[in-house]
């Protein structure tokens, strides 16, 4: 296997598991966690479900996979997620040693691997990180784009039907 095959493959994976966020009505993010080509850690948003703004995919992957290791060191693993980490994620990501990440869409609103600020390559903090980005980018920032388009479109005939309602 090819190393862009092997990147897909476990792309396939986080992909996998944002499409179980979109099915509960979260933003379609998932992330999974690999140490020497097992899948030690998966997970996806469940930020609404939780009410809580840390459970991210990145963050919660990142605990299980802790536990996995039995140490908050995770300095032989690679990161998997959809869409570029937010600054919360990519700080959760340095400070876990994750010496890897690989992404699938960038994130311009909120990314803090390339869009916005470049972390992970922050030469000031004592961690660096390898990154690859946009492996199945098209894909990934199609299940953002058609989430929020189909929410939007979910409003929009809420408010029709409540206009309708009121007349």
């Amino acid at each position: 296997m090819t190393s862009t095959e092997r990147d897909e493959y476990f792309m396939r994976l986080a992909i996998e598991e944002a499409k179980k966020a979109e099915a509960i009505g979260e933003v379609p993010i998932g992330a999974v966690i690999v140490h020497q080509d097992e899948v030690i850690a998966r997970a996806h948003n469940l930020r609404e479900t939780t009410q809580n703004a840390v459970t991210h995919a990145e963050l919660s992957a990142i605990q299980d996979a802790c536990a996995v290791i039995g140490s908050w060191r995770l300095e032989e693993t690679e990161l998997y997620v959809t869409l570029e980490p937010c600054p919360m994620c990519a700080g959760a990501i340095l400070q876990s040693r994750i010496p890897t990440v690989i992404y699938g869409a960038r994130d311009p609103k909120a990314g803090c691997v390339d869009s916005l600020y470049r972390l992970l390559n922050d030469p000031r903090f004592n961690h660096e990180c390898d990154v690859r980005e946009n492996v199945l980018g098209e894909e990934c920032g199609a299940l953002l784009s058609d989430f929020f388009r189909s929410l939007r479109e979910k409003k929009r005939a809420a408010k029709r039907k409540a206009a309708q309602e009121a007349e």
